[in-house]
């Protein structure tokens, strides 16, 4: 394990900080500049999520026992949830569970971001579910999901425009 001095930050504070400031920007344009042509260019590619997930592949090569207790852990279905919750419970674990949830609060943000401008979705709808898309994920996507209301709605004419 990688210690380090007392007050400083190591491998794994610096991965957890990394990770969830990166996200930062994307999400803040989401948020404040919805149909800004920057916001559409930042988040038309894959830097938005690149950030987090080369931190989870960091922090799992820096700590390759996790990912080999896990393998083992997984052969006996009684005993799974307890070797993540070992894993989980440690602090390589926890930054790569939280790199992974980062890129998936992103990744799931920008569909909500896509879904409400594609249908034209009112500002207070589509700022408080890119909000909550963040900050507890499943708030956000069920808040798109009962009151974005567009059959119609293609969210890969988003991108193009």
């Amino acid at each position: 394990m990688l210690d380090a001095a007392p007050g400083s930050m190591d491998l794994y504070d610096l991965s957890f900080f990394f990770s969830t400031m990166w996200v930062g920007p994307f999400w803040f344009a989401m948020l404040v500049y919805p149909e800004h042509e920057i916001t559409k260019k930042l988040l038309n590619g894959p830097w938005f999520f690149l950030g987090p997930l080369v931190v989870w592949w960091l922090v799992t090569f820096a700590n390759p026992q996790g990912m080999i207790d896990l393998a083992k852990d997984a052969s006996d279905p009684n005993g799974i949830l307890d070797g993540l919750a070992t894993i989980m419970g440690s602090k390589p674990g926890a930054s790569a569970a939280w790199a992974h949830m980062v890129a998936g609060d992103i990744f799931v943000t920008r569909w909500i971001w896509q879904r409400c401008l594609a249908a034209q979705s009112p500002r207070w709808i589509a700022a408080t579910s890119v909000f909550f898309g963040v900050m507890l994920m499943p708030v956000g996507l069920a808040m798109c999901a009962i009151l974005v209301r567009d059959e119609h709605v293609n969210v890969a004419s988003v991108e193009s425009s």
